[in-house]
This record gives structure tokens, sequence and C-alpha cells, in this order.
């Protein structure tokens, strides 16, 4: 086999993912192989896979060329594209922290635990959470303390209340500190009538009081001789799930475009909707990214009309609110993702590899930029040749919607930038899109002068 190692998985002595051609694997180490036994046997790998909350896999081998150590090699389908914590609307991070601790507490019942408490061992696809680590799991020693419990709260729940208690969004923060969000900043920022809150206290300021005691002469014998009854662990999974599961974002109905949706007349959703709908039926892209997906709207049409899997990407935490809403409400193969266009997730990590770039990851095979290129061109200055070769080098194919400065409802994004107007115009961008590829198609919006252009790179 020729081993290409997936760059975030490089930390587990129990092995490791790799690249086989098109397949992805991973390697069970002499190391992991006993864990892996002791779990399978519970049953408990099968029962999560056939509920859908663990990501398959199937045993292929026994070993791997030049990995001596190797002693067992799994496969797993391909996941239809790869997201992380810091790009996920609350809704989402919320729904995985809800799924790690259901594994948990159904774990325990088997006499299994989990080794750690990584948000990345969670991926979404469409709304749906999923497990993809199967080497996250081994026996259970009686009396053990969760050991994760700090990696949880990092990760999964510090970010949730920054969202629920302050109102503030989590995603940049998390980015910035991938490892999640540490409790001690956390307590700095939190008003005393909220540090005095029950499960506040013992779930964030406690345990960073602890945290701060933890030198000191002695604290460390005692840690180690302490133990939890099972009852009392599974309690401690239990509580934090109801507590998680009654969180809710504050400020999210109050973001500048959440509400946009409500506002486009019906003649022209309906337009919009019918253009989307041809292109997808005609081009059939198996990963297609809406860029500026606000609730999720058109995705749906795109899913409708024949394509297989849509990334929604939009910088508006309200929006994306709702379209996660609606990808989970209605079980779309729709993966929205809280991702600024003009500064989108780098590479990042160990030696800036272990979490990829967002266009790293897997390149769509069409997009939809119906209402972005004003917002990139106008309020973030950047140029319109810039705009149209990332269009037209990020998907073969796509669909550009494109707003003047006197369209109504743009008008306020315009106001004071008269400046810029010389160049923006309609004749200029389609000059430029057609020196990088054909049109096949333009269509005025009815109600306006907007205009919706498809493009094509293909020979």
């Amino acid at each position: 086999m020729s081993v290409h190692r997936h760059p975030a998985s490089f930390r587990d002595p129990a092995g490791f993912l790799f690249h086989d051609g098109p397949h992805v694997r991973r390697a069970v180490t002499e190391y992991g192989l006993p864990h892996v036994r002791a779990v399978r046997a519970t049953g408990l790998v099968e029962g999560l896979v056939a509920s859908g909350r663990l990501w398959p896999e199937r045993e292929v081998a026994s070993g791997l060329d030049g990995h001596p150590d190797v002693r067992l090699v799994l496969e797993h389908p391909p996941l239809p594209f790869v997201s992380y914590p810091y790009e996920w609307p609350f809704r989402a991070l919320q729904a995985a922290a809800l799924l790690h601790l259901d594994i948990q507490m159904e774990a325990l019942d088997a006499g299994v635990v989990l080794t750690d408490a990584s948000a990345y061992n969670v991926q979404l696809v469409g709304a749906r959470p999923v497990f993809i680590d199967h080497l996250a799991f081994r026996p259970y020693g009686d009396g053990e303390l969760w050991a994760a419990h700090r990696q949880f709260c990092e990760q999964f729940l510090h970010p949730l209340l920054l969202q629920s208690l302050l109102g503030v969004e989590f995603q940049p923060w998390y980015r910035g500190r991938i490892d999640g969000i540490p409790g001690d900043e956390l307590v700095r920022l939190l008003p005393w009538r909220q540090k005095l809150r029950w499960n506040v206290l013992t779930n964030v300021v406690a345990p960073v009081r602890l945290q701060r005691l933890a030198g000191r002469p002695g604290m460390e014998r005692r840690v180690a001789r302490a133990r939890m009854p099972k009852d009392g662990l599974r309690g401690m999974f239990s509580s934090l799930r109801q507590w998680i599961a009654q969180l809710s974002p504050r400020g999210l109905d109050r973001t500048t475009w959440a509400g946009y949706d409500t506002t486009v007349p019906d003649d022209e959703s309906r337009a919009i909707a019918a253009f989307v709908d041809d292109f997808a039926r005609q081009v059939a892209p198996g990963l297609l990214w809406d860029l500026g997906c606000n609730t999720g709207r058109y995705a749906e049409v795109a899913l409708q009309a024949g394509a297989r899997y849509v990334v929604g990407i939009d910088s508006d935490a309200g929006a994306l609110d709702r379209a996660f809403a609606r990808a989970r409400d209605w079980e779309l193969a729709l993966l929205p993702l809280l991702v600024d266009l003009v500064n989108p997730s780098p590479g990042q990590g160990w030696r800036g590899e272990e979490r990829q770039g967002l266009v790293e990851r897997g390149r769509p095979d069409a997009l939809l930029a119906l209402a972005v290129v004003h917002h990139m061109a106008i309020a973030r200055n950047v140029p319109l040749p810039e705009i149209v070769d990332l269009l037209t080098t990020l998907a073969p194919e796509g669909v550009v919607g494109f707003v003047p400065s006197t369209d109504a409802r743009a008008r306020q994004l315009f106001r004071g930038r008269d400046e810029i107007f010389r160049e923006y115009t309609f004749e200029n961008f389609l000059g430029l899109l057609r020196t990088r590829a054909r049109v096949i198609r333009q269509e005025a919006v009815p109600g306006g002068e907007r205009m919706l252009v498809w493009f094509s790179t293909r020979a």
C-alpha cells in the first residue's frame, strides 16, 4: 500500500489515518489493538454504526507494508466534506456536544469510555453530527474520574456559553485557539450573577479554581487517589447533557442579514430559484458551494434539482443559524459553515497542516455566488478582477449574481463609496468574466437591475 498519512493523524499511539488512492483507511498499531478488540466484543461499535452516530468501518487487512507495528487496517467511506468546530454555527456545535455525551453514556453502559473529548472527533454530514474516531474507545476502569472533562469544557461547553450567556460569537476565538477556549479566560468575562449559577459554578468556575491549586503540595496525590462511582460518572454526563440541550444562542435574531430572506419579493425569489434549478439540473454537481448562502433557500433548490451535497458558506451567524435549522429539519445534504470569504479558514495547527485550509479540503464541482460580489467589492474593497479570479478558479462552473449600486435593498452598502462605482459596473464585471470563462447564460432578475450569470471554464 502507498501510505499518505493524514496531516491531522499523528498524535495517537493507537493508530493513524491514511489515504490509499481514493480510499480512507485507519491503521491500528500493536498498542491500540487490544482496546479495539475488547471494545468491539461488547457490541458497542456495531450498535453505534447501525444508529448512524459512528462513521462506518470495515476490516480490510491485518498489516501494512513498511509499518511492522500495524496489526489491523480499517476502511471508512470518505466524508462529503471535512469541517471544523470553529466553522460551525452554534446549534451545530451544540448537536456535536450532545452526540459526544450520548456516546459517553451508551459506552459507559457497555463498560467502555472515550479516551478524550476532542470536538475534532465529530464531523457534520449535512446537519447531522457523526463520531469519526474509532480508536477513541477503551475499556472503563472501575471508579475512574472523567479525565477529559477539561477538554470537553474547552472545546464544547465554553464556546457555547460564550454565545449563550454573553452573546459573543465563539468562532473567531475558537479559530485563534484551536484547542478551545480556556476556562480562566471565560471566567474573567462572566458577570458575578452568571458565575453563581449552579451549572456554571460547578463546570466552569470550580474547575478553574482547582487548576490554580493543582501545583500545591499534596494536591496531585489527592487527585490520584480520587474515585467516582460509575453511577456518579453517568449522572455527570446526563446533567451536562440536560444543561447543554437547553442553551440557546443570544442575539442571532438581530444580526444584519438574519431576516434578509423575508425582504426579497416573491417574483424575484422565483426567478432566482428557476435559474438555480436549471443550472443544477444540467450540471448535477457532486459538491456545490453556495457562497453567501444566507438561510439556505437556494441550496435547497439545488439539492432538489440534482446537486448531491452542498456546503453553504456565510459570515452572518443569524442567517446561518436558520440555514442549519433548514438542513436539520428537512434532513438536507446541506452543511452550513460560518466562514468569511475575504478571510477564510487557513491551514492551522502542527506545521500549519493539522487543520487544513478551506480550499485544501476539496474544491467544489460548481458554485453559487448569488449575492456576494457587491459585499466583497464595495464593503471589503476587494477589486473586481480579484473576485472574478477567485470565483473562476474555485470551481469550473457557477452562477454569479451582480447587484448594481442602484439596487434599493443594497443602497446602504453603497452609500459614501462613490469612488468605487467607476469600476463597479456590470459591463466591467462581464468583460472580466469573459476573459476567464465562457458565459453560458445571463438573465435580468425581475423587479430590478440585478443580473444572474452562468459561467463555465470547461473546454
